[in-house]
């Protein structure tokens, strides 16, 4: 099969990865083997690609927005069958055991893999995962509208859990890509007011589209206080301006697996009266669970564009220099 790897991480535009013909996987007991149908395309994939994300899996095929369909099956699967299609998303495994993931929070857990990191991921026409951690899709979307949902829109919806926006609040949103533009769609069903902060001139036409209060530049203030904040841009510049902007007692959350320094921060301007940052760390299967069940109930404006697999380094490169607008989807 035809695969994308990534033998030595460097900066995107030094081409690290490299298409090649690799043997199709086989599904060990507890897994599935899917025929790639699309794979959306992360930031996540660019910062393992780059080396920002430290290599756990050498020649590792990136990719963990995986849509596919199952063609064969492990031992000991019985939830899955040939022709299903299912969702792969970027976490793999936990223990299940620890401390962390018997009070719940398994995207804690110090033994969790993920895919397209740990493993092989969807930068390929077929991939292997555990069929306990993938994902029933729901119906009315396009493959390529599906493949967004599994990594942008969990990691969006855990980032707007972890924001604790009170109902029909300000939610201001820094960065408007992927992840942005779903949560700002769910938050919106909820009655927030989304007020979004980039410096994309297609972002910003993007999100007046989907209803935003308002748009502006990304270190620019928005016209309210905020009661919740959301930075989705891998940049630790944008923290002290995101918590300038927030009410007492509101919260910014960091939905980055990846950012850059954050420079100091003034207690008096930045963190008094009560605000806080909150990062988000990968996310549970039951955050999957309830983001999938609201798409099937409000279907969501999925802004995703096509790419041929042979185009995946560069897919990433125009990722890198904000030249893809919503999500970028590899097709194989």
């Amino acid at each position: 099969m035809r695969a994308w790897r990534v033998h030595h991480p460097a900066p995107i535009h030094s081409d690290p990865l490299i298409l090649e013909r690799i043997p199709v996987p086989r599904p060990e007991a507890g897994e599935v083997l899917v025929r790639v149908l699309a794979c959306g395309v992360c930031r996540t994939d660019l910062h393992v690609s780059e080396g920002d994300l430290p290599v756990h899996r050498p020649g590792v095929v990136p990719g963990h927005e995986i849509v596919g369909e199952v063609v064969e099956v492990g031992g000991e699967v019985t939830a899955h069958a040939v022709g299903d299609r299912v969702g792969i998303p970027w976490l793999r495994s936990s223990c299940g055991r620890c401390r962390v993931c018997r009070r719940g929070d398994e995207n804690l857990c110090e033994s969790s893999t993920y895919t397209g990191w740990d493993s092989d991921g969807g930068y390929a026409e077929f991939a292997c995962a555990p069929a306990a951690f993938m994902l029933p899709l729901p119906d009315g979307y396009t493959d390529a509208e599906l493949a967004p949902l599994l990594c942008a829109g969990i990691i969006g919806f855990r980032a707007l859990r972890c924001a604790e926006l009170p109902t029909g609040g300000a939610l201001g949103i820094y960065g408007f890509g992927a992840s942005a533009h779903l949560a700002a769609q769910v938050a919106m069903a909820d009655g927030a007011q989304v007020h979004v902060m980039t410096r994309s001139v297609d972002a910003r036409r993007l999100a007046l589209e989907l209803g935003a209060a308002s748009v502006q530049g990304a270190t620019d203030p928005p016209p309210v206080p905020l009661d919740a904040a959301i930075l989705f841009a891998p940049v630790g510049d944008l923290v002290p301006p995101a918590l300038e902007a927030l009410d007492a007692g509101a919260t910014l959350s960091i939905a980055g697996i990846h950012l850059s320094d954050v420079p100091p921060l003034n207690y008096q301007r930045h963190l008094f009266r009560e605000r806080r940052i909150r990062s988000v760390t990968a996310n549970t299967r039951a955050d999957a669970r309830d983001f999938l069940d609201i798409a099937a109930r409000h279907r969501l404006q999925v802004t995703a564009t096509p790419h041929p697999l042979d185009r995946a380094l560069e897919t990433l490169q125009g990722l890198a220099d904000d030249r893809v607008t919503g999500a970028a989807v590899l097709i194989p």
